[in-house]
């Protein structure tokens, strides 16, 4: 028996059922904002970029757009364009229906302003909103699902008890079949050598040693002597020394099984099991990313205390420690401070496993119930 879910017709599966407003640029934030408002059960995305990047930031961008419209999760989408910008919300659309979801567009320029495009963008989205509404409900296998892990505000208890607890989480979905996402690049810098004997085959083991050394030399040239301290004053006031440290914490994460495909940011996986995305060690730089690859579900391990949640992919926090879960506890899902306590870890990440399963057949997160939904997008290059 797999989680209760909501089948699309590219042949995924979501664990929510929303309709998606997306500007295509930031220009069009504030009617894709003004939408929200008077409907709140749709969810906006809105981003800065769109214009006035070069043309890989441009690509990634688009991407990653395209990306998080087809997300399982989304059922339907409305795409808001000026009608100026360089990420043609047409190019959008077109993109996002390949997933033979629901897409309609409007811009504000061609609709005679911000206010009238507001109103027709309310009126279609309560149609999109019927639409997602008669989705059925109905059981879907675990291997459909995709989660993303990610560690922010991380403290000296990260690597010792939430991060390894997720890895039985990662593990347990691995064997259902279902697909597991670890990112954050710079947070693997140290653990190459371990990574590449991971690999499915000696050419990718080769391409993650690339990878992150390349990473680590870009953190020497722009950071000089403290490439090393690629973490944050949270992170050393948590008791983390250097950046080898965090890593090989992080990379506990994805559990213990084989790696079986290295993606760009924001890009799909084309395999199951355990893959690695690059992204930055930003959290929702690295949230955005993976959502837009098509995760369902996010596990996020915290010892400093972070209530960053997702506007399409529920959020499991999990405290480091017992303090911060208590002092956090409207913003933290589970503890894992019971393992200094004398909990096992596989007992723990097997507990973790019941609350994926839980948030899987439809029970809100903290982040989900508070509305702490975030999301940027990664570039790389200057703004012109």
């Amino acid at each position: 028996m797999g989680f209760m879910g909501y089948r699309r017709p590219d042949g995924s599966s979501g664990i929510r059922n929303y309709v998606a407003v997306i500007s295509s640029v930031s220009c069009a934030n504030g009617t894709v904002n003004a939408i929200a408002r008077a409907v709140p059960k749709v969810k906006p995305i809105t981003h800065t970029e769109g214009c006035g990047r070069g043309p890989a930031d441009v690509i990634m961008a688009t991407r990653t757009l395209v990306g998080l419209g087809k997300n399982p999760n989304v059922a339907a989408v409305l795409i808001i364009g000026l009608g100026c910008e360089v990420i043609k919300s047409e190019l959008l659309a077109a993109a996002i229906s390949e997933s033979k979801k629901p897409v309609e567009v409007i811009s504000i320029q061609e609709g005679g302003g911000s206010k009238k495009a507001a109103r027709k963008g309310i009126e279609t989205v309560k149609k999109l909103l019927s639409h997602a509404d008669s989705i059925k409900h109905e059981p879907v296998e675990w291997n459909k699902l995709v989660m993303g892990v990610e560690c922010g505000g991380s403290d000296g208890m990260s690597g010792i008890t939430a991060n390894p607890m997720v890895g039985v989480a990662a593990d347990w979905l691995v064997g259902e079949g279902g697909t597991v996402i670890l990112s954050e690049t710079t947070e693997m810098i140290g653990t190459e050598a371990i990574l590449e004997k991971r690999a499915a085959n000696p050419a990718l083991g080769k391409r993650l040693t690339e990878l992150i050394t390349n990473q680590h030399k870009l953190a020497q040239e722009v950071l000089g002597a403290m490439a090393n301290m690629v973490i944050s004053p949270g992170n050393m006031d948590g008791g983390i020394s250097t950046i080898e440290e965090k890593s090989l914490g992080c990379i506990i994460k994805g559990g213990t099984t084989t790696i079986q495909e290295l993606l760009d940011y924001s890009e799909e996986p084309t395999k199951k099991g355990l893959v690695i995305m690059d992204t930055p060690g930003s959290d929702i730089f690295s949230l955005t990313a993976m959502a837009a690859g098509g995760a369902q579900i996010f596990v996020f391990t915290t010892g400093r205390g972070t209530p960053a949640g997702f506007p399409i992919v529920p959020v499991i926090k999990i405290a480091t420690n017992s303090e911060l879960f208590e002092k956090m506890s409207d913003d933290m899902d589970i503890n894992a401070g019971t393992i200094i306590d004398g909990e096992s870890i596989n007992k723990a990440g097997k507990k973790l496993v019941r609350l994926i399963r839980r948030v899987a057949n439809g029970k809100r997160t903290k982040a989900e119930i508070n509305k702490n939904d975030i999301l940027s997008i990664h570039t790389t290059g200057p703004s012109f």
